[in-house]
């Protein structure tokens, strides 16, 4: 077993005991394994070793990297800030999308989805801790957004995404996540249920688990240390 092979296992074996202890099935949280940076040979490597789904914080990376892995049936996930003068590429290669935070970009998405394709599914992002430097809606302003995506075509919404700010306090990650949870509560008592709640990474992903989180975007405890060119 290759070094990446066994952080992946590690990694899953985690989420796995996360599960157990906040009394929920492993199979209800997904690991999205955060691939940004990376080379595409590293995501090979993790498909070999049975992942299958992978993020990308950027556009042109993900554009390369599903030519080259184009051989693979991977399903990708952008996570990034997104321009909307790039929301075509993503439009036409993601099968997910977790950081819509305003209607302009979801509306963009909607008209520039193939028709062939399957509905692109997507994520409202919500600034849970108020950071101006944070993408992401205000949490009041989002079950509004939500509506409106939800009425455009080729999307589908599924859930919500959060970024809280990194903090060594449990209490207030606890809360910061609290407020996604309360969310998708609120917007099923309005008949709109939402079974994505994208939360969590390498650092606090059993903190998510607990606070209900089904999807955790990993990235360095799978493949190492991350080096951005200068």
């Amino acid at each position: 077993m290759t070094q990446l092979a066994q952080a992946l296992q590690q990694v899953r074996s985690k989420l796995d005991a996360a599960a157990q202890a906040a009394g929920r099935p492993a199979q209800d949280v997904q690991l999205l394994a955060v691939s940004k940076t990376f080379p595409a040979a590293a995501i090979r490597e993790a498909y070999a070793a049975g992942q299958r789904a992978f993020g990308e914080n950027y556009v042109q990376e993900l554009q390369s990297k599903c030519r080259e892995l184009a051989d693979l049936a991977i399903e990708w996930h952008f996570i990034g800030p997104l321009q909307s003068n790039k929301s075509r590429i993503v439009a036409e290669l993601a099968h997910w999308v977790h950081s819509v935070d305003r209607l302009k970009i979801a509306e963009r998405l909607s008209a520039q989805r193939p028709a062939a394709l399957s509905a692109l599914n997507v994520c409202i992002q919500v600034n849970v801790s108020g950071e101006d430097s944070k993408s992401g809606c205000a949490p009041q302003d989002a079950p509004a957004l939500l509506r409106a995506v939800a009425a455009l075509p080729g999307l589908r919404v599924r859930g919500l995404m959060c970024i809280p700010e990194p903090t060594p306090d449990p209490a207030l990650l606890a809360a910061r996540f609290a407020v996604l949870r309360q969310l998708q509560q609120q917007m099923a008592a309005e008949g709109m249920p939402l079974d994505t709640l994208s939360m969590g990474m390498s650092a606090d992903m059993a903190q998510a688990v607990a606070a209900g989180s089904s999807m955790v975007r990993v990235g360095t405890a799978i493949f190492g240390a991350r080096h951005y060119p200068a």
